[in-house]
Formats: C-alpha cells, sequence, structure tokens
C-alpha cells in the first residue's frame, strides 16, 4: 500500500509541477505553476537531453540520501529531479525545446510518470534500509551529495555560461562571484548571469526586458546580502 501510495502521489505531483515548469515559458500569455529557480536551472541546460539528466541524477542523490538517512523527501525532488528527467526524457528523441519543455501537456505526461518512479523509488529505499545503515549513510552519502551542490554545480555552470560566449561568461562570473559571497552558493548568481547576459547577447544590446532583469537581481542580492548582515560585517 504503502508503494502505491507513493506512485498516486508521485504521478500528481510530478504531473503538476512539469506542467507548471512548461507553462512558465508561456507567461504572460497564460498564467503558470512554478518556480523562477526550476526555470532558470532548465535554461541553464540549454536543451541539451545530457545536462538533464545528470543534473537531475546528482540531486537524486542528494534526496536518496536524505530519504535513507531522515525519512524525508527535499524539495529537490520536485523542483529540480522530476523537471530535468522529464525534459531529458522529451528531448531525447526531439530536440526543440518549444515541442518538449516548453510544452505543457508532454511535460504534464511525462513528469506524472516520472514522478510516480521517482517518489516509489525513494520511499522504498527509505524503508528498506535498516537503521543501522541510515546512520551511515547520513555521515557518508548526505556529506558526499552536499559536494555535488557546492562547489561541483556552480562549476559546472560557470563553464556552460564561458562557453557561451563572453558576455554571458562575464555576467556569470560577477553574479556568481557576488552570489557566493553573500549566500555561499554562486549557483543561483551565475543562473541569473546566464539569463541576462543571454538576453544582452541575444538582442545584441540592452533593452527594457534585460534593463528590468539586472534592477532586480540587484534588489535581490542587495538585499540578501543586507538582511544576513553582509554589509555590517564588511564595514558599512
Amino acid at each position: 500500500m504503502l508503494i502505491l501510495y507513493a506512485i498516486i502521489v508521485g504521478f500528481i505531483g510530478g504531473a503538476a509541477v512539469s506542467a507548471g515548469a512548461a507553462r512558465m515559458y508561456h507567461i504572460p500569455q497564460t498564467q503558470a505553476m512554478g518556480a523562477f529557480r526550476t526555470l532558470g536551472e532548465l535554461n541553464a541546460c540549454q536543451g541539451d537531453k545530457i545536462s538533464h539528466f545528470s543534473f537531475g541524477f546528482g540531486f537524486l542523490l542528494n534526496s536518496a540520501a536524505a530519504a535513507v538517512s531522515t525519512g524525508a523527501l527535499t524539495q529537490d525532488v520536485l523542483h529540480r529531479v522530476i523537471p530535468n528527467f522529464s525534459a531529458g526524457i522529451l528531448l531525447f528523441k526531439n530536440k526543440s525545446v518549444e515541442e518538449t519543455l516548453h510544452n505543457p501537456y508532454k511535460m504534464f505526461i511525462v513528469g506524472g510518470f516520472v514522478g510516480a518512479i521517482v517518489m516509489a523509488f525513494l520511499v522504498s529505499l527509505s524503508r528498506l534500509v535498516p537503521t543501522e545503515v541510515a546512520l551511515i549513510a547520513k555521515e557518508i552519502l548526505t556529506p558526499a551529495a552536499n559536494l555535488m551542490i557546492n562547489p561541483v554545480m556552480p562549476i559546472v555552470f560557470l563553464l556552460a555560461a564561458l562557453d557561451a560566449g563572453k558576455i554571458t561568461g562575464t555576467w556569470a562570473v560577477i553574479l556568481g562571484g557576488l552570489a557566493h559571497i553573500i549566500m555561499g552558493n554562486g549557483t543561483p548568481g551565475i543562473i541569473l548571469g546566464i539569463l541576462i547576459g543571454q538576453s544582452i547577447q541575444d538582442n545584441k544590446g540592452l533593452n527594457k526586458t534585460t534593463v528590468i532583469m539586472i534592477g532586480i537581481s540587484v534588489i535581490l542580492l542587495v538585499s540578501i546580502a543586507y538582511f544576513r548582515g553582509i554589509f555590517s560585517k564588511i564595514g558599512f
């Protein structure tokens, strides 16, 4: 019964979050149910199926370690694992992101099945592992998975940004460096840098949308720095 419940919940959650992520590509024409973090990380993979699979698998390890050691699911399951696996599967036969990743219907169907499989796997794993092994996993697997998140993932995204061009790479380095100083993890800043830099490259200069993105990024970083006491630490 536990596996059956996991499959049902996984299908509903996976379908909803995957369709929501796809619908975000159609804003403002349609409303969407998704997180900008998910959208940014999907975009950072640039429609490459291997990148989507590797990104999702990295966070699957983290989620599995958490499930084994604590019996709880992390937010990465819905925000990162399922959407990236779903995108990778759809892109395996069709490289057009407009027909796959941006298609809410296809992402809904694939995301549902992916969610059911992932949820059943994680729940089964947490139930099968003895308490003694779970304690060992907490001490070994969790730190290893954390290393995947920081510093491995920031390095991967930064390399992708540098490969995308000088403008994208420059913005990723600047915002990624600031994010690392403020939050201890450069990935959010690097993703913002990729979005801003790529927009500038595609439009061959600044436009209203890009300026708004830059303004929002600055406000976010300054606000986070203020509430985390960064300014007082550096003497301001």
